[in-house]
């Protein structure tokens, strides 16, 4: 389905990620949503890698399961839906009262133990400020699942806007089944006439021996194959599959079956740690139909 048959169909707010997230797909929604099945053509839509979700709020499905094996992500996409006036209440004095100080006060929650006794909502206005207020946007925690994202430099935040309640207009009326945990029993139910798309953490541009056994993010080169044997598993079921991953030579290899089409794209990616990082960067859009 191309943009315009798309654009012409959707009715409704205008939804869009509440978060900045490190491998977004805003810049690359063009060629995803070209690569898309039919729309009529699917029937329940799975992304297990929900991240900030920017393809699905784009094509707003009527039946989802999204998925993060981010408790504190998943937490705040279900308290968007279910909570968005209360929440926007919270980040409002967050945006009031945002400051190095503050941020790095609310950041040490997750050591001092206040984060076990706040409520749902409290947690999800904790981690959008944190996204929104630290470096570059990113998350990031250490081996102890702590937050360790220094300060970002900003003048104002615009926390409080029109984005989350028009995401929650969505989510409310969507048949919208949000799940926490691994990406495998997220797809467990996916069956023919359904679509999945795959967003995971992506395989290195500079591949080290060390990828071979274990990445910072616990997805090396074993779970993107386990991930390759999932998609196969799949197209057995009639599941429709997309995948998006880095342009390196190992992609070949992985998904050398006949079945899989390599479409390679440009993409812009702004979110990076390391200025370096940011610009042009080759990807891929891998799909079984």
């Amino acid at each position: 389905m191309v943009v315009k048959e798309l654009e012409e169909e959707m009715t409704g707010v205008v939804v869009s990620p509440f978060i900045k997230w490190v491998g977004g797909k805003r810049q690359l929604l063009p060629q995803l949503i070209e690569l898309l099945p039919n729309k009529s053509e699917i029937n329940t839509y799975f992304e297990p890698f929900i991240g900030g979700g920017a393809l699905f709020l784009r094509l707003q499905p009527t039946k989802a399961v999204i998925n993060d094996f981010n408790s504190e992500l998943s937490n705040t996409w279900e308290v968007v839906r279910d909570n968005p006036e209360e929440l926007q209440s919270i980040l409002s004095e967050h945006q009031q009262f945002d400051s190095k100080e503050y941020y790095l006060n609310l950041r040490s929650a997750d050591r001092d133990e206040r984060i076990t006794k706040m409520t749902k909502v409290e947690r999800a206005a904790r981690f959008i400020y944190m996204n929104k207020a630290g470096y570059n946007g990113l998350w990031r925690v250490n081996s102890k699942g702590q937050n360790n994202v220094p300060y970002g430099a900003h003048k104002t935040l615009n926390l409080v806007n029109e984005t989350i309640i028009n995401d929650a207009s969505y989510l409310q009326a969507a048949d919208l089944t949000i799940l926490t945990g691994d990406y495998k029993d997220a797809v467990a139910t996916a069956d023919t006439g359904d679509f999945v798309y795959f967003d995971p953490p992506y395989i290195p541009v500079t591949t080290t021996a060390a990828f071979t056994s274990y990445t910072a993010d616990g997805f090396g080169l074993v779970q993107q194959e386990q991930l390759r044997d999932t998609v196969l598993a799949l197209t057995a079921r009639g599941v429709k599959v997309m995948l998006s991953n880095s342009d390196v030579p190992l992609i070949d290899e992985l998904y050398s079956d006949p079945i899989f089409k390599i479409h390679r794209v440009m993409a812009t990616r702004m979110v990076n740690s390391n200025g370096k990082g940011r610009g042009k960067v080759g990807e891929v859009i891998i799909t079984n139909y």
